[in-house]
């Protein structure tokens, strides 16, 4: 590990640095509580500002950074909150699109003067009168940052379409969840319980993870499930999350009969895809460094993804990619699956040599302290 002295040369104080996050996504969210923990053991101070419930849910202060509540809104009391916080700060660092629209407006001034990263896990997905709105702010953003960091190359490509002046690939890890859960738990153990508390005992178990929202896809797997139906024994499909489409995949898949369950947000997602035999992606347009797929290839369960760009740029040939939004596509891939043992088996093992190619996270803190350091660096004197 690099000394904390390291980073305060010559008698310089601690950099000081403000992490904001927005909602905050399941990936976003982990991304700064495993970059605040890397950053303090490296000397440099931390503050993370986001919503309170995001405090509770990661524990920011846990990883020894100080949090202060801030709303998700772009209200001007939220503004002002912000805005108190980096008037202080040798360099702020924001996380998604609305985080780094609410720093946009907070720095106001002090843009020129104090260093703005900011962080694109995926894009931002909007309907009707919202998207022409959303791609307005996005440029702002993107022309507003000192450096953008893209999870992905099509996020970098995308930022630098849009007028960022200095884009560059930053991958983001994805963070041990059994360093902040109370302990590992034994998959012998917990795949029977697991299998039997979802009612998938003696039948496959499928499983997806993510927001109930239109670009994620359900539409498109609640189609292949029709398909499955036919299949003896009966696979159970099983989605993890919440969001606002939820009672309208409830309606259509009990007027349809079809063999899924929408099981909520969970906080044992590692143990749930231990105990499935396949997960699924269904819709990966622009999601960035999907956190599903990259715990799907480290859990080593087999993966079916539609997608194209960066889903192939992350799993390589370690995943079954299908073309997005083709329902036929994604049903015959899991049937074929299902029916083919040793595919499954070379998957798992294309899963686990992908994986070791990925970023740790020390590796990602090491990335993003080197370009805080470029920007902070104070000028020769000659």
């Amino acid at each position: 590990m690099t000394p904390a002295s390291s980073h305060s040369p010559l008698g310089r104080p601690p950099l000081r640095t403000v992490q904001v996050l927005g909602g905050g996504d399941a990936g976003s969210s982990a991304h700064v509580r495993s970059l605040a923990a890397g950053l303090v053991a490296r000397g440099v101070e931390v503050t993370v500002c986001a919503p309170a419930e995001a405090e509770r849910t990661y524990d920011f202060t846990g990883a020894g950074a100080d949090h202060v509540h801030v709303p998700r809104s772009s209200d001007p009391a939220s503004v002002a909150a912000l805005r108190a916080v980096c008037a202080g700060a040798d360099l702020v660092h924001a996380h998604g699109l609305h985080a780094s629209l609410r720093a946009v407006l907070a720095l106001g001034g002090r843009r020129g003067r104090t260093p703005f990263v900011v962080t694109r896990h995926g894009r931002v997905h909007a309907e009707g009168a919202r998207a022409p709105l959303l791609r307005v702010l996005e440029r702002r953003v993107m022309r507003s940052a000192t450096v953008v960091l893209g999870a992905t190359s099509d996020l970098v490509d995308r930022a630098r379409l849009n007028g960022a002046r200095d884009a560059r690939l930053g991958p983001v890890a994805l963070p041990d969840r059994t360093r902040r859960a109370a302990g590992p738990q034994d998959p012998d153990r917990t795949r029977p319980k697991i299998r039997a508390e979802l009612g998938a005992l003696g039948r496959p178990l499928l499983i997806t993870v993510g927001s109930l929202e239109r670009h994620r896809g359900h539409d498109v797997l609640l189609d292949a499930a029709r398909a499955w139906r036919r299949l003896d024994p009966v696979p159970l499909v099983v989605v993890a999350g919440e969001g606002p489409l939820r009672g309208e995949l409830q309606r259509r898949i009990e007027d349809e009969g079809l063999p899924v369950a929408l099981i909520g947000r969970r906080d044992d997602v590692t143990d749930l895809l231990a105990a499935a035999d396949l997960a699924l992606l269904p819709n990966h347009r622009g999601a960035g460094r999907s956190v599903l797929a990259q715990e799907a290839l480290h859990t080593g369960l087999p993966l079916v993804a539609g997608g194209t760009g960066d889903i192939v740029e992350l799993v390589g040939d370690a995943a079954e990619l299908v073309p997005p939004g083709d329902a036929a596509a994604l049903a015959d891939a899991v049937v074929a699956l299902l029916g083919d043992a040793a595919r499954r088996e070379a998957l798992r093992d294309r899963g686990t040599r992908q994986a070791a190619t990925w970023p740790t996270e020390d590796e990602t803190v090491a990335q993003v302290l080197s370009v805080y350091d470029e920007l902070t660096r104070p000028a020769p004197l000659f």
